[in-house]
């Protein structure tokens, strides 16, 4: 138990005590197995119960609700998709707008569930801003990927360019370049959802059986250490864990991503930063940082982690000076009184990143499977999607959810791209990540020859696009 209390900042600030509940030890026929009591597997389980009372619905959970990334990440709830702007290019405008307002509808949609159940996690929607904050090729990209949603029929409501004193009205960093503001963004305490979830769910009459891993699945049920489960449904809902269930290893990645909190700032040191309404904030580097103000007023700040030979989980996130030093480098430049502050907490997780980073969810209706992942990192409003569609795909509801592009309901696992075999994975991640890192160093340099900093752009966009 006092494990996972230190897990992260968020599960260290639960009131609750971590007291396992019971493992499973009987066998049981049900009409829904999931495996994972995290986000995507609550939501699942939530939205079958409410439309199917009748279900027999159980989840399994190898350690504690919210124990995977849904206790771990950056407390980012989006209203959109990963690639989403790939995933609709095909459709006609009129479709593609619906697809983009059911989108942007998530933190609405969760919001509602948290009143319903009342659920306090510290909602607060105020929007994001990627900002270009530290070298001005960032304005650049930036403004480019602004012009490419609105072709696509994004309007100014939905994604508008802030210039330098606007973004500074939100959020004050040293070189405000300005920044993309879209309001389709809420903040949350990401353990406090996850746990009051789980209880919503036990509500309604799931139960939860935790320290309780799954040793083997296939059509028609699973298996733990001590029982065995009879369902005519299995929901696989582990994201990044999906190596631990083969063959699931091959369609979703583990990838680490890792965070950071200092200790609660002064009302004065967050009169010079800003973020006074919970505003979500990101630098436009490949970094792939991201923030937010928690409700207790520290700075909460993550970037892109690693990726281990042969998709291995990294279990120790006891973070490196290295790796800390790194997150402490990338926010201080962005906010120099920083630089020196004291960091209380810092950890990591473990999330799902399919090929092509291409979200999916899927209904094998032949052989009783529906899953969902592929998140990328941006899963805590994808997990509300994903879990809703998943229960609409089961239960054969027609609704604008599963008539959408990343939806599969033919072919199995099979309809997903695998991952190309080791060693390729690691040598093309890690060759991206370096390209990515060399870029980063040479625009941040005033003193760049201008051919290199074109050269050091050009061949990390070549990499980045490769992954595509």
């Amino acid at each position: 138990m006092p494990v996972w209390r230190n897990i992260s900042l968020w599960m260290d600030q639960l009131d609750e005590p971590l007291a396992p509940r019971t493992s499973l030890e009987h066998d049981l026929d049900v009409d829904v197995a999931i495996i994972g009591a995290g986000y995507t597997g609550l939501w699942t389980a939530y939205y079958l119960k409410r439309q199917a009372p009748q279900l027999k619905v159980v989840v399994l959970e190898a350690q504690t609700a919210g124990f995977g990334a849904s206790g771990r990440n950056g407390g980012w709830l989006m209203g959109n998709l990963l690639g989403e702007d790939r995933l609709l290019a095909g459709l006609s405008p009129q479709q593609r707008r619906a697809s983009f307002e059911l989108l942007h509808g998530i933190p609405d949609e969760v919001k509602e569930v948290i009143d319903r159940e009342a659920i306090d996690c510290d909602f607060r929607k105020g929007g994001v801003l990627y900002c270009a904050a530290r070298y001005p090729e960032q304005e650049h990209s930036l403004r480019g990927y602004l012009a490419g949603l609105h072709r696509q029929g994004l309007e100014e409501a939905d994604y508008c360019w802030l210039g330098p004193q606007e973004l500074t009205r939100q959020l004050r960093v040293t070189r405000p370049y300005g920044a993309i503001f879209s309001p389709h963004m809420a903040t949350i305490q990401p353990a406090k959802l996850a746990r009051g979830l789980a209880q919503a769910v036990e509500r309604l009459g799931v139960p939860i059986y935790e320290n309780s891993p799954v040793i083997d699945w296939r059509h028609g049920g699973l298996r733990t250490h001590q029982a065995q489960i009879r369902s005519h449904w299995v929901v696989p809902a582990v994201e990044g864990y999906s190596v631990s269930l083969p063959p699931l290893g091959r369609y979703q990645l583990p990838v680490q991503s890792l965070l950071v909190a200092t200790e609660p700032l002064s009302a004065a040191t967050w009169e010079e930063i800003g973020l006074d309404r919970g505003q979500a904030f990101s630098e436009g580097s490949r970094q792939v940082t991201y923030g937010q103000r928690s409700a207790d007023n520290r700075l909460v700040f993550g970037a892109r982690g690693g990726y281990r030979f042969a998709g291995r989980l990294r279990h120790d996130f006891n973070l490196t000076e290295s790796e800390i030093e790194l997150r402490r480098y990338l926010f201080g430049e962005l906010f120099p009184q920083l630089k020196k502050v004291r960091i209380t907490h810092s950890w990591g997780g473990n999330l799902g990143m399919s090929r092509r980073f291409r979200p999916h969810m899927l209904c094998d209706r032949a052989n009783g499977l529906a899953l969902a992942g592929g998140y990328g990192g941006e899963g805590v409003g994808a997990s509300h999607l994903g879990g809703r569609t998943l229960a609409d795909l089961i239960l054969q509801q027609d609704t604008p959810r599963v008539r959408q592009p990343w939806v599969i309901q033919a072919g199995g696992l099979s309809a997903l791209k695998a991952w190309e075999p080791e060693p390729c994975r690691w040598l093309g991640y890690n060759a991206i990540v370096r390209s990515f890192v060399h870029e980063d160093q040479v625009l941040a340099n005033p003193n760049a020859a201008p051919w290199r900093r074109k050269l050091a752009s050009s061949l990390a966009g070549f990499m980045e696009g490769f992954m595509k």
